[in-house]
């Protein structure tokens, strides 16, 4: 009698993400080039600290330092030697862990997702550490110091290392999640959210400090959800005839910040200091409570606008997407699940109100809302709304604004192209990796 045929199974032969071995090896690339580059980073901060950092209490070199730099070492370095020490000591080592497996690297991520957020605080220096350089950079010692080192850049090329890393992160998690279609991919797709979250988180930290004018506490108002630039038309019952009829076909351009218990509506200005790029800040205009807010998703079938109104109907706002400020989440999935939700997607400032609403509205289900406003109602129906025009306000503060080519083209620096998410936006600089 012949001998029986074994069939064994092919899942003896394990492909991690159940790729193909084209992919497989993509993702091994991918893997090397993602702990190689940190490596180098590791490296190259290690020299930052040792050269430079370090030096300023070497006191061979002490008649060389200026003296506007004096005590000044932090704001110039900022919290580098933090970040220097969780990537020699944990980071890196935790990456060459997974060079066998990469299918692990989104968990090494969503481990330290709370040792990352130092960078925020590291970028929210950043426009400091530049306006002390400009100060300082040209002096003896830091020439002393790059000789010392042999670097070909100077300090400041180095100060910017930091902010080209993070950004780094989710591009790579990005091309290694294509090769993904099993082990290891949830993983990698909530790191990935989780790195475009922190740059988001950084980025809005950075244009938070740029607000002037607000007498409250920021602290106070819950999580800065969204920022972005958008022209604003309003109507007051208690507006007057003369300044509705000034800013009649007129709408104000304002940077709005959406905090979880407020929306703050601000003008963007801009100064320029020694010849060098613009710094914007925000100046305070207007808040509105989010408890007291109701939102109309549409005006008359635009969809770049929306209606906000405040203590039924007190105060109507027509509010117009510019180009929103978004690094939200990078999940086609969770975008499709909140259009199915909303109508709208979550990384446009309706979405996130919504977003809000729909959290009170929630948190308050067992009881009538404040004041008894709708939390988000889902027509224009108000009489007569769509005959009227909006007036804006605050006739001191009109400006041109451009029509909708110069709108797409000519938009406001700090907010450029939002299609490429591989931009960070720091108020006075920014930076695409390549």
């Amino acid at each position: 009698m012949p001998p029986q045929c074994e069939l064994k199974p092919c899942s003896q032969v394990l492909v991690p993400f159940s790729c193909t071995l084209a992919a497989f090896s993509n993702t091994r690339h991918i893997m090397t080039e993602l702990i190689e580059t940190e490596r180098l980073y590791v490296e190259e901060l290690q020299s930052i600290i040792e050269g430079y950092f370090a030096e300023l209490d070497n006191s061979e070199l002490s008649h060389l330092i200026p003296p506007s730099l004096e005590n000044k070492r932090d704001v110039l370095f900022g919290n580098m030697p933090e970040i220097y020490e969780f990537h020699n000591r944990t980071f890196l080592r935790e990456l060459e862990n997974c060079a066998e497996k990469p299918e692990l690297v989104g968990t090494c991520f969503l481990k330290r997702k709370e040792e990352l957020q130092v960078y925020e605080k590291y970028c929210q220096n950043k426009p400091r550490s530049e306006v002390l350089w400009r100060q300082c950079g040209d002096s003896l010692f830091f020439q002393e110091c790059q000789k010392k080192l042999d670097h070909k850049l100077s300090l400041d090329a180095y100060l910017l290392k930091p902010v080209q890393r993070i950004t780094k992160y989710q591009l790579m998690l990005k091309e290694m999640l294509k090769c993904s279609k099993g082990e290891g991919t949830a993983e990698l797709e909530e790191a990935l959210a989780t790195m475009l979250d922190i740059i988001k988180s950084v980025n809005d930290s950075m244009h938070q400090i740029a607000i002037t004018g607000f007498e409250g506490n920021l602290s106070e108002l819950g999580k800065l959800l969204m920022q972005g630039s958008f022209n604003v038309w309003t109507d007051h019952k208690k507006g007057h005839s003369k300044v509705k009829d000034l800013a009649r076909f007129k709408p104000m351009q304002r940077h709005l910040f959406l905090y979880d218990k407020m929306l703050l509506f601000c003008k963007k200005r801009e100064e320029t200091t020694d010849g060098h790029e613009k710094t914007p800040s925000y100046s305070f205009k207007h808040s509105l409570k989010m408890s007291s807010v109701g939102i109309t998703e549409n005006v008359k079938g635009d969809s770049k606008k929306f209606e906000v109104w405040y203590n039924g109907r007190e105060e109507v706002y027509i509010i117009q997407d510019v180009h929103v400020l978004i690094l939200w989440s990078g999940s086609g999935l969770e975008n499709g699940r909140w259009y199915k939700a909303f109508g709208f997607p979550p990384d446009t400032l309706r979405g996130a109100m919504a977003a809000v609403k729909k959290r009170q509205s929630m948190a308050s289900s067992t009881a009538p809302a404040a004041g008894g406003i709708s939390a988000v109602p889902r027509s224009t129906s108000q009489p007569g709304w769509g005959q009227r025009r909006l007036p804006s306000m605050d006739t001191d503060d009109f400006e041109t604004i451009p029509s909708s080519a110069e709108e797409s083209s000519n938009s406001s620096e700090e907010e450029g192209n939002n299609k490429n998410v591989g931009y960070i936006y720091i108020i006075s600089f920014r930076i695409q990796m390549r």
